[in-house]
């Protein structure tokens, strides 16, 4: 099973410590990890995660990246917007994919512990809804 993973850019340093452990967990799940895009942010996610599972090649998809808390209530407003816009895109396209957002609203302290568990969750979410 071909998985694509979407990562936003904007915490580049941890996503690509999330990347590296979704890819372990990919393969520990027997899928391979077939692209990998970098897009600015989560807001920009949806759209590569649509163009990504229109290929046949690909069987379900993750998207990685972090949304910090705010002076304002943007991150949240732009958290529920991706989430949504993801669940409609696992309907569309009738294939499984895994949020691996850290927040939104994550205070600086609660990124580092949260990288690998969310990384591999959204793997693992993808591998069961596939079975």
């Amino acid at each position: 099973m071909n998985l694509g993973i979407v990562c936003g850019s904007f915490h580049r340093e941890q996503v690509e410590r999330m990347l590296k452990f979704a890819i372990d967990e990919a393969s520990s799940k027997n899928w391979e990890v077939s692209e990998v895009v970098w897009v600015p942010g989560s807001m920009e996610a949806p759209l590569a995660i649509d163009r990504m599972l229109q290929s046949t090649e690909v069987q379900g998809a993750v998207v990685l990246g972090i949304i910090e808390r705010g002076e304002t209530d943007h991150g949240l407003v732009m958290g529920q917007s991706v989430t949504k816009s993801v669940i409609e895109l696992q309907i569309k396209h009738n294939k499984p994919i895994g949020l691996g957002i850290i927040g939104p609203g994550a205070e600086p302290e609660h990124i580092e512990p949260r990288l690998e568990p969310h990384a591999r969750s959204a793997v693992g979410a993808v591998a069961a809804m596939s079975e």
